[in-house]
């Protein structure tokens, strides 16, 4: 065994036993990157002690959320019963991800998880999680429109009629299950091209952290055309601009249901808190859409009010459909 800390293995042993449901005969493959080795070991070592023989692979790390792994490692995780992916930039939204859940593997992420949000966020009641984020979810799928006003200034519509939901519950025990570990949002993919408005990220940007002064990312048929600010909004146009215009795509609306979460600058965590709502631009195949972009970056909107056509559903951060 490695020198994990015991609070990171229990933390780990949450997310292999409770949220994955391993059983000692399946194939495990945990992929990892050298920044967030240490969590791969605590995954590893998890397995271990749940009677399985987990495979450890090692890449290196990615330079955007959403590159793919190399075709060695997407052939692995393809025969794979369970796959956890703790890695600096995100595995979830790339075809090696998708092919491997398409197989009936359960897929877990943790891009840039630290080991604080390990032990924090891993102790939620994710059954509990599990049943908000589904009521949020049954909600949305009914609903033709999301509007979002927020006192720093965001107000954006985005329509989402018949789009399909997705409870990112943090229980992933059937096969072709996946999400991100720690978890808690309800999420979908609004229809490409019909976005508008402001939209004011107040609260941290993927790849970017927490935002000193806001972002104000302007939108119009569903792309971001102009986004204004202080060295964050620079920062946020250098990570888009080498994708071309299928990264400034409206991709996601996506509300935080993990009342364990709080805001650390890291995205993974960010996006699950309760009372927030995120809005992600780029890649949206994962969550049902129609654009494929090795980018997806993802804005926290705090203190939110969100209304599903002309239901209230949160004022001022906080849910009312609880």
């Amino acid at each position: 065994m490695s020198a994990v800390s015991r609070p990171l293995l229990d933390a780990a042993l949450v997310a292999v036993r409770d949220c994955m449901g391993l059983q000692p005969d399946e194939r495990v493959l945990i992929v990892t990157d050298a920044p967030l080795r240490t969590i791969g070991d605590a995954l590893r070592d998890a397995a271990r002690e749940l009677g399985a023989d987990p495979v450890l692979v090692e890449i290196i790390p990615r330079r955007s959320n959403g590159e793919e792994p190399p075709p060695e490692v997407a052939a692995l995780m393809a025969t794979a019963d369970v796959v956890l992916c703790p890695t600096s930039k995100s595995l979830t939204h790339t075809d090696a991800r998708r092919a491997a859940s398409a197989r009936g593997a359960r897929i877990g992420t943790l891009p840039g998880v630290t080991e604080e949000v390990m032990v924090r966020c891993m102790s939620a009641d994710y059954h509990q999680i599990a049943a908000r984020t589904e009521r949020l979810c049954r909600a949305l799928e009914v609903t033709d429109t999301v509007r979002v006003t927020a006192s720093a200034g965001t107000d954006v519509v985005m329509p989402i009629r018949g789009r399909q939901a997705h409870a990112s519950s943090g229980l992933f025990r059937e096969k072709g299950q996946w999400g991100n570990l720690p978890t808690g949002e309800a999420y979908l993919a609004p229809l490409e091209g019909q976005s508008s408005g402001v939209v004011v990220v107040d609260g941290s940007m993927a790849g970017v952290g927490l935002v000193r002064e806001p972002i104000r990312i302007t939108v119009e048929h569903g792309y971001a055309t102009r986004i204004e600010g202080g060295d964050e909004a620079d920062r946020l146009r250098a990570l888009l601009e080498p994708h071309g215009r299928d990264a400034y795509t409206v991709a996601e609306f996506g509300i935080g249901t993990n009342d364990r979460a709080i805001l650390t600058g890291v995205i993974l965590e960010d996006e699950k808190v309760m009372g927030t709502i995120h809005i992600a631009f780029g890649d949206n195949k994962s969550m049902g859409g129609t654009v494929r972009v090795a980018s997806h970056l993802d804005g926290l909107v705090t203190s939110p009010t969100v209304w599903f056509d002309d239901r209230k559903i949160m004022e001022h951060g906080r849910l009312l459909v609880e």
